[in-house]
């Protein structure tokens, strides 16, 4: 775990750095796509990637998974491809960013998580020697 100092800046920052943030959505991509067919399932990102989405594991299957799906399976094939998987990412990092805001906040990190991507990200394009 790692203490870090974060406001929204960080978090967009590293959105709109693309190729990081690509980089970070392939490797999320691959983390939930364990049947590597390119294709994540509600049931996939739920039980993967559940942590970050509105229904945790005590949540039946419900509306929750039904609603992601509509908005972000542009396809309508009932799974989420890469593109749309980096739509949701991109929208929950935008939601993180805007809940945080400007003010800077003490954060608790996990080593692979979302924020600590972000925070690797500004700790090297504004401190290159860290």
């Amino acid at each position: 775990m790692t203490i870090a100092v974060v406001n929204s800046f960080t978090i967009m920052e590293f959105v709109n750095a693309k190729a990081k943030f690509d980089s970070f959505v392939d490797e999320w991509f691959a983390t939930v796509d364990e049947k590597g067919d390119g294709k994540l399932s509600s049931e996939a990102i739920r039980s993967r990637f559940g942590m970050l989405l509105p229904f945790g594991s005590e949540s039946p299957v419900g509306q929750e998974s039904e609603e992601i799906f509509k908005r972000f399976d542009e396809d309508g094939n009932g799974a989420l491809d890469r593109k749309e998987f980096k739509l949701l990412m991109t929208e929950i990092m935008f939601a993180v960013a805007r809940g945080i805001g400007g003010s800077p906040i003490i954060v608790l990190l996990g080593k692979d998580s979302f924020l600590m991507k972000a925070v690797q990200h500004e700790m090297t394009t504004l401190h290159p020697s860290s």
